[in-house]
């Protein structure tokens, strides 16, 4: 293995610290405690899992965590009534629908109706249009991370020949309009490209995110490149289960510069940036000067 193995989990860390710290700095010296909520409909199990990782890390940075547990049942109008009444709620600075909804819930509407400046997903129309302009938004967590562990290998993302696989809103549009706010040539690749391997391997900069386990090949990088696996799958192997990224990780090490495991890379920059996300909200809400972190 040629690659140096990008430490999500450790720049994750160091960012929820500088987190924490401004935190501990808001409280001391203006008397604001950030606050988040977090509202999931039903129980599912994996959902159930993350938000509880996404609450223990909440509480680790000395935020308040606002918990809405609602029955799977709940009625669009009901979820409705609880978005706004959180954001009607002063002391609340960001709030999180946990996704999938139920069928009976459209996502879109509850989406639309969080308040964009308590909106830490960053997935409101409002963000995703200031994101696009060019103009200051509270960006998606996920993309927000991607971009971190990026510069964490380049010292500069100016001139970088970025190729983005996939185009969804969550990952692929909002991190290739956040390259471009880099100055980064970007190319969104997707399942429709023609030649994938061939537009894979004209990037300095790779970011597969595109759902696929293993899809990416070593024959499919260019050689010393930075290759970002925000994929995360279910797979069997020998009978086990396993969580293998976008990106076959054991080629694809032997001829990149730099690369991001599976699991251990993304997925803990994702919560450390919902952190920051809630930081900045809470500054913006009570118009004070955010650090740059």
């Amino acid at each position: 293995m040629s690659a140096r193995i990008v430490d999500g989990k450790g720049m994750a860390a160091a960012l929820r610290a500088r987190v924490a710290a401004e935190v501990a700095r808001l409280a001391a010296e203006h008397g604001v405690t950030p606050g988040i909520a977090v509202v999931q409909v039903g129980a599912e199990p994996s959902s159930q899992v993350y938000v509880r990782s996404k609450g223990k890390a909440v509480s680790e940075a000395g935020m308040r965590a606002i918990d809405r547990t609602l029955p799977v049942e709940t009625s669009e109008a009901d979820l409705l009534a609880v978005i706004g009444g959180l954001n009607a709620d002063a002391s609340v600075h960001g709030i999180l629908v946990q996704l999938p909804l139920p069928k009976q819930i459209d996502a879109h509407n509850i989406i639309s109706a969080i308040d964009p400046a308590k909106d830490v997903d960053g997935f409101h129309p409002l963000n995703v249009g200031r994101l696009a302009r060019g103009l200051p938004a509270l960006a998606p967590c996920t993309p927000l991370g991607c971009v971190m562990l990026a510069k964490s290998v380049h010292a500069s993302l100016e001139g970088v020949e970025a190729v983005v696989m996939g185009r969804s809103n969550i990952v692929g549009k909002p991190v290739m309009q956040l390259l471009l706010a880099e100055n980064s040539t970007v190319t969104i690749a997707h399942s429709r490209t023609r030649d994938l391997p061939g537009v894979c391997r004209r990037a300095d900069l790779l970011i597969a995110a595109i759902g696929k386990p293993e899809l990416v090949r070593g024959d499919w990088i260019k050689p010393g490149a930075t290759v970002i696996d925000v994929g995360i799958n279910r797979v069997q192997v020998d009978g086990q289960p396993r969580i293998v990224g976008d990106v076959a990780f054991e080629e694809v090490a032997q001829v990149a510069g730099a690369i991001t495991p599976v699991p251990g890379g993304v997925g803990p920059m994702t919560i450390a940036c919902l952190l920051l996300n809630t930081l900045r909200a809470t500054c913006a809400a009570h118009r004070l000067p955010c650090p740059a972190i």
